[in-house]
């Protein structure tokens, strides 16, 4: 039987040669195989090698300090694959000053492009992409200056008289994965790990092409004594298993805890009541936007204003047997984290692997996507991925987007510097943003406007003070806050004028009120 090999970390980094090809399973710092990475980078500073490494991820894959911000050494990657970068902050410094190459894929295409290849296609064929930057005939995916010249990793292809995307990547040489244990025949569980992630399809990627798999495990069994419906990986595909030394430091579930079993479905834990959040900018755009909600709704939440406000206020409000919330790692129900541990839950109803849950976003798509924007132009694009110089990456934005049946954006209306107050359920301009965030033209197409109209998609942009329809002549303004000037708070703090629906209603002055605003009573009033 053919068996692997045990080692360090360090004598894991020294078979990994100059120029190769590696993939990286995880998601924030969720089965991050901080041991190998240290390995890597530590040769890497010492010795200068390997060198020109091309690293493929699907998710974002740091805490801002650790994962593959390890890489993120000029020399040791020249061209990096991946979806996001909001959380490694050295990766979108070395993307803006073009220190390496960069090529940004959707989470979902690139979680899944694993097991196209795995099973011998030239990669993956979908419609997820198509008129955004990713579009070879828009951006190719391409974040910076140097990466434009070269060559394209999406191609348009067209079938029976439609388009398509087709993303490839190159053949990979390494793939590093974290399990939980592994037995003295190599076969790898996952029973600690806080998702299910993509494990088994980029291995057998890997092995497509002779590719060697190294993994980082917590502990080792006898051999034949694990569970085989546990295993996630048989022995036979893993070529070396490196025991971390130091599970509290490099072998944490997540960024914020070493381990709580409430987050990996081996114990449900009561909740303490969730205090409310503050009447704030971002709680009161949560509440406008989960006014649009149904009875049993399956959603989604984006980063940012959604992940923090959208579950406490369900919570408060009482409506969370009412929806299902789902989130892109493979979560369905239960309490996510937020911030650096985004994508892990305590409580789950279900967790499914990363890949298969873009099946469902893509596929049959969720009822509601709440998802974050940096801008919104005339024509109803958004852009949620590069800002100025800062690319941060698509992560799922774009999976989720063009599959959902309805996308509500929720963003403040200005930028740098915005103040505002309630008082007595009116909005109150304290002081106005500098950067105005609905704009002529969009920076980057992450979301198009055209093919949503074209799909006759249901699309709001919802703001403090102010809420758009996207219709068929592009973004209408359909809804404005109480207390707002219509001219000087709302059309002149915008670049474009739209159209304005008549007649324009004026918002319901509860959600800018203290205690609760009546959600489940205007959901139920829906059924």
């Amino acid at each position: 039987m053919r068996r692997p090999s045990f080692m360090t970390g360090e004598e894991a980094a020294k078979l990994i040669f100059d120029g190769a090809v590696i993939a990286s399973v995880g998601m924030t710092l969720v089965s991050a195989s901080e041991e190998i990475l240290k390995g890597i980078e530590k040769r890497f500073l010492e010795t200068g090698h390997p060198r020109n490494l091309t690293l493929i991820h699907s998710a974002g894959q740091s805490n801002r300090d650790r994962g593959i911000q390890h890489y993120a050494h000029e020399g040791l990657v020249t061209r990096i694959i991946g979806s996001h970068w909001g959380l490694q902050p050295r990766w979108m410094e070395m993307i803006s000053n073009n220190k390496v190459e960069a090529y940004c894929m959707p989470q979902g295409q690139l979680a899944q492009i694993y097991r196209s290849v795995a099973c011998g296609q030239p990669g993956k064929l979908t419609k997820i992409g198509l008129g955004t930057f990713v579009d070879p005939r828009i951006e190719g995916g391409k974040m910076n200056e140097r990466t434009k010249p070269l060559e394209d990793l999406v191609e348009v292809v067209t079938l029976d008289g439609e388009e398509y995307l087709l993303y490839k990547i190159p053949p990979i040489d390494f793939v590093i994965i974290r399990g939980t244990t592994a037995d003295e025949n190599g076969n790898i569980t996952t029973e600690e790990e806080g998702m299910k992630l993509e494990v088994l399809p980029a291995v057998l990627a890997a092995k497509r092409f002779g590719g060697k798999v190294l993994c980082q495990v917590k502990r080792v069994a006898q051999a034949h004594t694990l569970h085989p419906k546990q295993v996630v990986v048989p022995g036979v595909f893993v070529d070396a298993i490196v025991v971390c030394q130091n599970p509290d430091e490099d072998h944490r579930q997540t960024s914020s805890w070493v381990f709580d079993p409430a987050y990996c479905g081996d114990l449900r834990v009561p909740v303490s009541r969730i205090e409310p959040l503050p009447l704030n900018i971002r709680k009161v755009i949560g509440r406008r936007a989960m006014m649009e909600l149904e009875p049993d709704a399956i959603i989604n939440l984006g980063t940012g204003i959604p992940n923090d406000v959208v579950g406490p206020i369900a919570a408060e409000e009482g409506i969370l047997d009412d929806i299902t919330i789902t989130v892109e790692s493979g979560v369905y129900g239960g309490i996510p984290a937020g911030g650096i541990d985004f994508g892990i839950a305590k409580n789950t109803d279900a967790l499914i692997r990363h890949d298969d849950q873009f099946d469902f976003y893509t596929g049959a798509g969720v009822d509601f996507t709440f998802m974050g924007a940096g801008e919104m132009d005339a024509n109803g694009n958004v852009n949620a991925t590069k800002m100025g110089a800062r690319a941060a990456g698509a992560g799922g934005f774009i999976d989720i987007t063009q599959g959902a049946k309805h996308v509500i954006f929720c963003s403040t209306f200005t930028t740098g510097g915005l103040k505002v107050d309630f008082v007595d359920g009116k909005v109150k301009i304290l002081q106005e943003g500098s950067i105005k965030k609905l704009v002529k033209q969009v920076q980057q197409i992450s979301f198009s406007g055209l093919l949503a109209r074209q799909k006759k998609q249901k699309v709001h942009f919802i703001t403090e003070r102010a809420v758009f329809e996207l219709q068929e002549d592009g973004p209408v303004l359909v809804e404005i806050a109480p207390g707002i000037d219509l001219e000087k708070d709302v059309l002149n703090q915008m670049e474009f004028r739209p159209r304005i629906a008549e007649p324009l209603r004026v918002g319901d002055p509860c959600i800018y009120n203290q205690g609760k605003y009546g959600l489940k009573e205007i959901i139920t009033a829906k059924k």
